[in-house]
């Protein structure tokens, strides 16, 4: 069983006083303390996001870590230190620089291996947008643009959703321009939860959150809405 969990905003960096999401994360390792592995390269690895991260999940039963490429800590082989990861967990940040260095690495490649290898693949923001094959961006400049990311699962996806009151216009607008494929777009708090490349279940960590998943239909956006299962009160 393949899985990715996408979240829109939420989660630890996010709610450090609620974490539903990253529990449900956790969850689907069928292990007492599965090992997660933080990958914060959107950030520049930002100190503070990966202090925050190791106070988050050693709350749950999970056994952290983390994964720098600024300065790089995996000991001989990285490609063993990604295999023996149960979960790997892409922090929020820059989708441009995320990609661009993790190609210069060949972790793109390494992470689609654990993945085939039944790694559960997380993240937020940037880190959800890097699993699809194209997201909304502002990593490029001033503006929201498409940007192509790993194409693991199909079509586009667009965090922030209601948070950012930006970037649902940047994504009709793309949409219409037909720049970028149809997708989701995912409020804070909400996570896609993808079962071999399927969308499996959508959950949230605040009710009352929801996902829509857009197209473009002659020039014009049309969404459908997604109503999450909440978390909380389970």
């Amino acid at each position: 069983m393949k899985q990715i969990i996408a979240l829109g905003g939420g989660g630890f960096s996010m709610e450090p006083e609620n974490l539903l999401l990253d529990q449900y994360i956790v969850n689907q390792v069928d292990k007492e303390k599965p090992n997660v592995c933080f990958i914060p390269t959107a950030s520049g690895d930002s100190e503070s996001y990966i202090e925050r991260f190791y106070e988050a999940y050693k709350k749950l039963s999970a056994t952290p870590t983390h994964l720098s490429l600024f300065s790089p800590n995996w000991g001989e082989s990285l490609e063993s230190f990604i295999l023996q990861q149960d979960i790997i967990y892409v922090g929020g940040g820059s989708s441009r620089n995320l990609l661009t260095l993790w190609k210069e690495w060949g972790l793109d490649h390494l992470l689609l291996k654990a993945y085939e290898q039944g790694t559960v693949l997380a993240g937020i923001s940037a880190g959800g947008i890097c699993w699809f094959q194209e997201g909304v961006t502002d990593s490029g400049g001033p503006t929201y643009r498409e940007i192509s990311a790993l194409g693991i699962l199909q079509g586009s996806f667009c965090p922030h959703y209601e948070g950012d009151k930006k970037r649902r216009p940047a994504y009709h607008r793309l949409l219409q321009e037909q720049r970028i494929k149809g997708g989701y777009g995912v409020d804070d708090s909400v996570a896609l939860h993808f079962i071999d490349e399927q969308l499996h279940q959508v959950v949230a960590s605040v009710d009352g959150k929801k996902a829509f998943y857009a197209t473009n239909s002659e020039g014009k956006t049309e969404e459908r809405v997604i109503t999450p299962l909440f978390l909380g009160n389970r």
